[in-house]
């Protein structure tokens, strides 16, 4: 790995962590349904993803959920966050050549609703209870919403002609 292509996920990490903590600052967008926000950090996760592979995605995602449970979090945070943004991006990762820059949006909101899966499954995991389920549909439609808006704007990003060149090591 070159210092010019570490620098780069160095300086993604930067962004989708100041993200994620003004993010956090943010009073939820539904306060019965806890849990509910954006999820605009994960815009730097696609862009990483389909800009530079999944390695560094996985990079930029692992380290942003580390630091942002120092940051703005608790250790519960860690958990949710790893288990959603993990099972989120290891989807797409797996199909991400599938879909080409105009249609992200579908994996994006494919992942959005998986992030919301990977962290009621923590959520019964940590509470030892299947309750926290009722919340599934709320979340399932937040996901969908969250990871549309996602797709677009990491989509528009990527096509951007300041994007355009070859990254290559």
């Amino acid at each position: 790995m070159t210092v010019k292509r570490l620098v780069t996920i160095a300086m993604l990490t930067a962004v989708a962590l100041m993200i994620f903590v003004i993010e956090a600052q943010i009073p939820p967008i539904l306060p019965a349904v806890p849990g509910i926000k954006m999820g605009l950090a994960n815009i730097v996760s696609l862009f990483t993803l389909f800009w530079l592979g999944r390695k560094e995605a996985f990079m930029v995602l692992i380290v942003r959920i580390l630091l942002g449970a120092i940051f703005a979090g608790t250790g519960v945070t860690l958990l949710y966050s790893l288990a959603g943004g993990l099972l989120s991006l290891g989807i797409i990762a797996l199909f991400y050549r599938a879909f080409s820059l105009e249609a992200l949006w579908i994996p994006s909101a494919i992942g959005g609703v998986l992030h919301n899966i990977g962290q009621l499954a923590c959520a019964c995991w940590i509470m030892h209870t299947w309750a926290v389920l009722a919340y599934l549909p709320a979340l399932v439609f937040a996901g969908t919403l969250s990871g549309l808006f996602t797709g677009l704007i990491a989509g528009r990003l990527i096509r951007h002609p300041a994007f355009h060149k070859n990254f290559q090591d």
